[in-house]
């Protein structure tokens, strides 16, 4: 029942924004609000759920591909860039922006994880030092990686361009490693 109400809170923010009512929830879900309340007790508890459940998948994710022995190095890299939580719908400018004005407490949470990541830095630090990766300014890399990543974000350019999230990370992971030049330039 949790999941489903996460679920419908996205729909209802992707909807109207951050202005519905638990009472507005409840309705979408076909549920009593006591049977809301019995799981939630606020959009902000569901709101919180939603970052957790997000966060934690990233992490659980992330350590998985990073403790994978079949994974080569720059594979682990590509791939922890390229994770993406169940509820990324949820990680969009729009939304981001409502949660910063009205939540401003799970907006802090969201942007810090959004632009800290400290598993993909040791992996990048690692590949530099086997010699895999060009010595380069380690922060300026991670700001390019997070901003480049970050920037899948603008939903409203993928689907005006009809490119998927995971096509535009995957083509952000590819650029950022291998260029847009060919191997044989003229």
């Amino acid at each position: 029942m949790r999941a489903r109400i996460m679920k419908g809170f996205l729909e209802e923010v992707h909807e109207k924004s951050m202005k519905f009512t638990m009472d507005d929830l409840a309705k979408r879900l076909g549920i009593s609000k006591r049977t809301l309340y019995e799981h939630f007790s606020s959009k902000t508890d569901i709101l919180d759920a939603i970052i957790d459940s997000t966060l934690n998948e990233f992490d659980e994710k992330t350590e998985m591909i990073i403790q994978d022995p079949e994974l080569s190095l720059l594979e682990k890299i590509k791939k922890v860039i390229t994770v993406i939580p169940k509820y990324n719908d949820f990680y969009n400018w729009q939304i981001l922006d409502l949660m910063r004005k009205s939540h401003p407490t799970q907006w802090e949470r969201v942007n810090a994880a959004l632009n800290e990541w400290d598993d993909l830095r040791k992996l990048i630090e690692q590949g530099i030092r086997e010699g895999l990766i060009v010595e380069q300014n380690v922060s300026l890399l991670m700001k390019l990686i997070i901003d480049a990543t970050n920037s899948t974000m603008d939903r409203q350019f993928f689907y005006e361009n009809s490119i998927t999230v995971t096509e535009a990370l995957d083509s952000i992971v590819d650029i950022l490693l291998f260029g847009f030049i060919t191997k044989n330039p003229k």
